[in-house]
């Protein structure tokens, strides 16, 4: 069994506790209008094929200042749950932390196995209200919040990430009403505001795609200080900017 992997990252410290070792699969089903990775969208655009235990031993390499465990983002590593699966049982018998970032669109029984052997998954949610959200990613947002009902019920440790984008996620009553969803979920350890950035539009243009955020500007320290504020008074922690 061989994973498509479009790329690692050997000293991660955004993508989960400590420093870590990121794995970054091929293929997602979402296409974010602010996608920093459109070259990962496609499956079969792979830059290796690999085995889980090839992944690991890329890992073992760097595993001496590597503290914090392994991270699978993507793309979306749920498209190849069986390769992922397979990964994290054997990152488990090393007794490694494991962790996942995803949008929660994939949801069905062989997911279900994964999270089985996940320690901490970082969920991306993109915008809280539904006809938003479908602008913003083409697919519907049901699924991230059924993916997140479950991980509480399976008490599984999840930190939520928002990316904070002008012009799209940065209206009040949303954030507001994602707040107040999000406090309700016992399992959620913290929320995490990523500030937009332009760092991708050069894969667009590479790539021939039309990149409709050409013209949006980062917000501004003053704008991400308020919508973090809006989380924190809800009761949730945030995550402290570096």
């Amino acid at each position: 069994m061989k994973g498509y992997i479009h790329s690692f990252e050997t000293f991660g410290t955004k993508d989960g506790p400590g420093i870590r070792f990121i794995v970054f699969l091929q293929g997602c089903p979402l296409r974010c209008l602010y996608c920093h990775n459109p070259d990962t969208w496609i499956k079969s655009n792979a830059r290796y094929q690999m085995t889980a235990q090839e992944v690991f031993r890329e890992y073992e390499k760097v595993k001496g200042f590597v503290k914090g465990g392994i991270t699978l983002s993507g793309g979306e590593p749920l498209m190849q749950p069986t390769f992922v699966l397979e990964l994290l049982k054997l990152c488990k018998s090393k007794g490694v932390h494991t962790a996942i970032d995803t949008s929660g669109y994939l949801f069905n029984e062989q997911v279900k196995d994964v999270l089985n052997w996940t320690d901490l998954v970082l969920l991306d949610i993109k915008q809280f209200d539904e006809v938003k959200y479908r602008e913003l990613t083409s697919r519907e947002l049901k699924p991230t919040l059924d993916f997140l009902a479950y991980l509480e019920k399976k008490e599984i440790d999840t930190w939520i990430r928002y990316v904070l984008v002008p012009g799209y996620t940065n209206q009040k009553d949303d954030v507001e009403a994602l707040a107040n969803y999000l406090s309700t979920k016992q399992n959620i350890k913290q929320v995490d505001v990523l500030p937009f950035h332009q760092l991708g539009a050069l894969k667009w243009e590479e790539l021939g795609l039309e990149y409709k955020l050409k013209e949006v500007i980062p917000p501004l320290d003053v704008e991400q200080r308020e919508i973090e504020g809006i989380f924190k008074k809800r009761g949730l922690k945030v995550k402290e900017r570096e």
